[in-house]
């Protein structure tokens, strides 16, 4: 279940809407791997707004840039069950930080985080933090280069973070695997051929003749041996 702060109740008791969305991508470098962070926002100027940590729950300073980057995301129904969800996300090609963050960075699973926050009509600043409600990973990217005249754009194919819920474990039951995570680990050293051992438990295997005790077997009957 979903909860608001007491201001942004507030806003939505006396009507006073102004919705902005923010969007926060974590993509990488190509060259050296480390992660780069880039934000966007519905509206015109940049500005540095506090939204909620999605993870930890408090408040943090980012910045977002505004420009008409951010052109429009996709409905994103409150559900309370692990379903997948998919989001899509259109902006602009023309804007300069857009084309750094798809075509400069490595975007591919690029971590995707969606908030919504309320402005004061009067002030144009933020009643409260903005409050996440997506959490996702980037899972395809269009670029669209149109001819003259015509509409082009980026598109952002976006799923939720509980496809991890879904994904399969790629480990294996062998030596090799196992040294992945620890070099020292030698439990499955013999995974491989351990199927075609053959362990004999109790008495050797094997027939053996049973030895007579007494005359004719009879173990030493009216005393002979």
């Amino acid at each position: 279940m979903r909860t608001l702060s007491p201001e942004n109740q507030a806003a939505l008791a006396a009507r006073r809407l102004l919705p902005r969305d923010f969007l926060w991508i974590v993509a990488r470098d190509r060259a050296s791997g480390d992660p780069v962070s880039v934000g966007f926002w519905s509206d015109i100027a940049s500005v540095t707004a506090l939204v909620l940590d999605p993870d930890t729950g408090v408040s943090v300073l980012r910045p977002f840039y505004g420009a008409g980057g951010l052109i429009q995301i996709s409905d994103i129904p409150a559900i309370s069950t692990v379903t997948v969800q998919r989001v899509t996300i259109t902006m602009s090609q023309l804007d300069e930080q857009v084309e750094a963050a798809v075509r400069l960075y490595d975007i591919k699973q690029a971590r995707v985080e969606i908030f919504n926050g309320l402005l004061d009509p009067d002030s144009r600043k933020l009643v409260a933090p903005a409050e996440p409600i997506f959490v996702g990973f980037i899972d395809g990217v269009n670029i669209i280069t149109p001819p003259e005249n015509e509409d082009g754009g980026v598109t952002l194919t976006c799923v939720s973070h509980t496809q991890e819920l879904a994904r399969s474990n790629p480990a294996t039951r062998s030596h090799e695997d196992q040294k992945l995570r620890d070099a020292g680990d030698f439990f499955f050293v013999d995974a491989a051929v351990t199927g075609d051992w053959i362990h004999h438990w109790g008495q050797a295997q094997g027939q053996t003749a049973p030895k007579k005790k007494g005359l004719f077997g009879w173990g030493g009957f009216l005393g002979f041996l």
